[in-house]
């Protein structure tokens, strides 16, 4: 079996969408499947989204997303793990190939990244070239993550030393174990946060979290970027507009 696993809190514009695309790319692959939505702390209809979308929903208090993933990866029944984050879009290309790369012995794997939606310039800059340097050094990106259950068991799962940044640490313990994986088709994810941030304040905070090191991810508190709660809303023509939780 395979464990779809998906962190979230008040994510109830983007989870259906989400649940939606593992559902159409898991279609095509010749394992069974589950769906796990992690609810962490969320005040909105996140988690009834989960349930009538047929996922199994977990209920956690920690604000902290290795922490959602880990209480997923936990409860998961499958051999093969694949953690999405609930802005983003997978198809049966990330399905079918990160499962042939765990059949062919590698540890585990990501993908690349694209952004929906309108980007400003500054933000499609910051993408290219930040995307060429960390795929270039074969890391996985927090958004897209697979690997095997045995793996997963032997790395402790996630850090939940830290708040943000996980994902580095989590490509690095796997790299330990065996070949990384970085898929050449590229995940959609939610560029809500290059709209809804002033450039100088996204890449301000950006910035001094890759400056600061380990230990600038090791408090919530000075993560606003991710953890402030913003989230866009859904207008009536469709179009999504910068909004607070």
């Amino acid at each position: 079996m395979t464990s779809f696993i998906i962190p979230a809190h008040n994510e109830e514009l983007e989870l259906a969408a989400t649940v939606d695309a593992i559902r159409a790319a898991a279609s095509h692959a010749t394992q069974r499947y589950e769906i796990i939505v992690i609810d962490d702390a969320s005040t909105d209809g996140t988690a009834e989204i989960a349930s009538r979308a047929g996922a199994k929903v977990i209920r956690i208090n920690r604000r902290q997303i290795a922490a959602s993933r880990n209480a997923g990866g936990r409860a998961a029944q499958g051999e093969y793990l694949f953690f999405v984050d609930a802005d983003t879009r997978i198809n049966r290309v990330h399905v079918t190939q990160g499962l042939a790369v765990l059949e062919a012995g590698y540890a585990g794997g990501s993908a690349r990244v694209a952004l929906d939606g309108f980007i400003p310039i500054w933000g499609r800059v910051l993408l290219r070239a930040f995307g060429a340097l960390y795929f270039g050094l074969n890391l996985g990106a927090g958004a897209f993550l697979f690997t095997t259950r045995r793996n997963f068991e032997a790395i402790g799962g996630f850090d939940e030393q830290y708040f943000a940044g996980e994902e580095v640490y989590f490509s690095l313990a796997l790299r330990k174990l065996g070949r990384f994986k970085v898929l050449r088709e590229p995940i959609v994810t939610s560029g809500r946060k290059l709209r809804m941030y002033p450039a100088k304040q996204f890449l301000r905070n950006f910035f001094g979290v890759i400056v600061g090191g380990p230990r600038a991810v090791r408090s919530r508190a000075k993560l606003r970027l991710w953890y402030d709660g913003k989230r866009e809303k859904l207008l009536a023509n469709g179009t999504n507009a910068a909004g607070s939780e």
